[in-house]
């Protein structure tokens, strides 16, 4: 996070500005809508003139970007913290699961927005906002999955399944988390709990439907 204090009084203000615009374009995206909200509606919300937008931002994707930006950093230091803490292969997933839960939860405007959006995602950053965010925790999920080490014999069919409860919960998280906002942290540590309970249960194991049809 940038030290403001160790910075000359002007581009304080340029800081303070910018995130002043950025926060009243996430809280009029969540209440309005984003094709709804209006450069003017944002720029009610705060103490600036009107022209002080154009200042820091074009129009509204360009927003858009800011935010999305701001929000892969926070997801991306999470997910370094959770490497360099992590004390197993399986401690790890846990922690990148709730990385990725705990910023939806954190910035659901935006999570959801970016959903909604993920054609535009890719134009602008090369991938999805689901490929950004999975890509260092599919490595580490294939890595079990071909030790023996997660149920079932399929790495591809495992990682495909741990993509799409990611894809899914992540959204109800940001869901939940927008409706309720005092719930975010309790949201996410709930998701990473299931999602992680799912991943050791053996939902991937094949024998019990062999079974029964033998």
């Amino acid at each position: 996070m940038l030290d403001t204090a160790s910075l000359g009084k002007r581009e304080r203000n340029r800081l303070n500005n910018r995130k002043a615009i950025l926060d009243a374009a996430r809280d009029c995206f969540r209440e309005t809508g984003y094709e709804q909200t209006t450069i003017r509606d944002i720029i009610r919300r705060t103490p600036l003139a009107s022209g002080t937008f154009y200042n820091y931002f074009s129009d509204k994707r360009d927003i858009f970007i800011a935010l999305f930006r701001d929000f892969l950093e926070a997801l991306r230091t999470l997910i370094r913290s959770a490497h360099d803490t992590a004390s197993d292969e399986h401690d790890l997933i846990h922690r990148m699961y709730s990385s990725l839960f705990l910023a939806a939860a954190k910035d659901p405007v935006t999570y959801e927005l970016a959903h909604r959006n993920s054609q535009a995602v890719r134009e602008l950053f090369g991938s999805d906002i689901l490929d950004l965010a999975m890509a260092s925790m599919d490595t580490h999920i294939r890595s079990l999955a071909a030790n023996d080490r997660l149920p079932g014999q399929d790495s591809d069919y495992i990682s495909a399944a741990c993509r799409g409860v990611a894809y899914e919960v992540s959204l109800r998280v940001a869901e939940r988390a927008r409706q309720r906002p005092q719930m975010a942290d309790e949201e996410a540590r709930r998701a990473t709990e299931f999602v992680v309970g799912f991943l050791y249960s053996n939902p991937f194991d094949g024998s019990k439907h062999q079974r029964r049809r033998a």
